[in-house]
């Protein structure tokens, strides 16, 4: 390779797909960037991932252990670990199909970064920029901002880009800022209607071999230690699930004969057939009739983890609705209500669409408040949370979070969650309530546990919902709104299967 080379690394976190990707289709389709190569970096990042498992010879981990700040639970359970290798490694086969590659790592985005320049430097390479699409959270914003530092010390560019997996494009919304965004969904959903006219056009995945090389591998550094990074797929999942794999001293049994309703892999391809699914199936124009379902894989689109970790835009989603709605795509047209535009089911999956946009905008405006226990507003009582200080309360979340409180809708969510990393989003209303305004116990706890266990975790949907269910986020009813579980089981699990899968 010769030393004349402008590199380009391009720093992944949650943008896990080479279609509509803003960046890699500027560079497929620019004749100006002036890139020699470009190197696609993906980081399992130590502060909220467990990343001991890469360790192979005995060392202490440079950083602290990933557990959350109130529970202290592992900030990435074995399911969401899972699914995140499995929407990694498609990543890297999707960028050697275009001729490209990706470069795996585990660490800080500060140390990792370092170590880059540094083994590049060694060799004689220029590294010209560092990109990354921008996020939305404390954690990612302070990322960002340590990146940035080391690039300016190094007098490299960085540029933050603009991710455009959401509903409504952030250039689209009318908000000046953050702070003009209104504290009722209600009142934001009303701005942005008709939704269906709202997204903008995808962005058509790469070509083979348009994008700037992969530098060759005698030229990208190695893993600096102690971490080691497994050349394959089953070596890097066994890694990442080694320290986590037990998230309870006591776990109950997996019942016997029963399934997940959650048994997709993760991955932009299987994001993409999720999708067709849903429609070729008629499952997302009878979403309306089955969002609150319980049972069963198609009574909710379960998109949810895709899209948060970027390997699926909502625009996608909408795209193919269209597709379907509007009697443009062949591959539909068998299929009952093709060319008879949006239905009651793809208006709902819309607004669902929005309500993750609103979520993620509303941790744009209150930053660290998503994770106070007063939560986003600073106009109510705080409510006197209880905690696992006191050892009955200890005991009681213990028994919460193995669902044996011997509330069995409650106790069924908990277990299915344990089990699959999934559960419904009326079970997860029915659990923040009961741990909230039943037991009086910090939100906070099931927040995290969520963040723990969750397969679709997202940090936006993840703390604002628990916030708004328990009265302490952007509920207009705030404290007033209490689920009651046994009613709730009558009517979303009248015969009961739910409690007794």
């Amino acid at each position: 390779m010769p030393s004349s080379t402008n590199i380009l690394i391009y720093l992944l976190r949650h943008d896990l797909r080479v279609s509509d990707n803003p960046i890699l289709h500027h560079l497929a389709t620019s004749k100006d960037h002036g890139f020699t190569h470009l190197l696609p970096v993906y980081v399992f990042p130590a502060h909220q991932i467990e990343t001991s498992g890469f360790i192979r010879d005995g060392s202490k981990s440079p950083y602290p252990e990933a557990r959350s700040q109130v529970g202290s639970f592992w900030r990435c359970g074995p399911h969401r670990a899972k699914f995140i290798v499995q929407s990694v490694w498609n990543l890297q086969e999707s960028f050697q199909g275009l001729g490209s590659g990706l470069c795996l790592r585990a660490g800080r985005f500060d140390d990792v970064l370092n170590g880059l320049l540094k083994g590049l430097t060694e060799k004689q390479q220029t590294v010209g920029a560092v990109w990354m699409t921008l996020e939305d959270a404390v954690e990612e914003k302070r990322d960002e901002k340590a990146v940035s530092s080391i690039c300016s010390e190094n007098n490299i560019e960085f540029k933050l880009w603009q991710d455009e997996k959401y509903f409504v494009d952030d250039r689209d919304t009318e908000l000046e800022n953050a702070h003009d965004l209104p504290d009722i969904f209600t009142t934001y959903r009303k701005t942005q209607e008709p939704l269906r006219e709202r997204p903008r056009p995808t962005l058509p995945k790469p070509s083979n071999n348009s994008l700037p090389p992969y530098p060759s591998d005698d030229v990208v550094p190695v893993q600096e230690r102690p971490f080691e990074m497994p050349a394959t797929y089953e070596e890097l999942e066994a890694a990442l699930l080694k320290p986590v794999k037990d998230v309870l001293d006591v776990a109950p049994e997996y019942p016997s004969n029963a399934t997940s309703v959650h048994p997709l892999k993760g991955g932009e391809l299987d994001a993409l057939q999720r999708v067709d699914h849903l429609i070729k199936s008629c499952s997302m124009s009878n979403y309306k009739n089955t969002r609150n379902g319980l049972l069963g894989v198609d009574f909710s689109t379960k998109l949810s983890g895709y899209l948060a970790l970027g390997c699926l835009t909502a625009r996608q989603v909408h795209e193919e609705m269209v597709k379907y709605e509007d009697g443009q795509g062949p591959e539909y047209k068998e299929i009952d209500g093709f060319g008879n535009g949006e239905n009651e089911g793809t208006k709902a999956v819309r607004f669902e669409l929005l309500w993750r946009d609103y979520m993620r905008l509303c941790t744009r405006k209150f930053g660290h408040r998503l994770f106070r226990a007063e939560g986003f507003r600073d106009d109510r009582k705080p409510i006197q949370w209880k905690t696992a200080k006191q050892p009955e309360i200890a005991e009681i979340l213990k028994r919460f979070l193995a669902g044996t409180t011997g509330m069995g809708f409650i106790d069924a969510s908990q277990r299915e969650l344990l089990h699959t990393g999934y559960t419904s989003n009326r079970a997860r209303q029915n659990v923040a309530s009961f741990l909230a305004k039943h037991l009086g116990i910090d939100w906070r706890y099931g927040a995290e546990w969520y963040e723990c266990m969750l397969i679709d975790y997202d940090v936006s949907s993840n703390w604002s919902n628990w916030q708004y269910v328990a009265g302490v986020g952007n509920d207009p009813r705030g404290e007033a709104r209490i689920f009651n579980p046994v009613k709730q089981a009558f009517d979303y699990d009248k015969q009961g299967e739910y409690v007794k899968a």
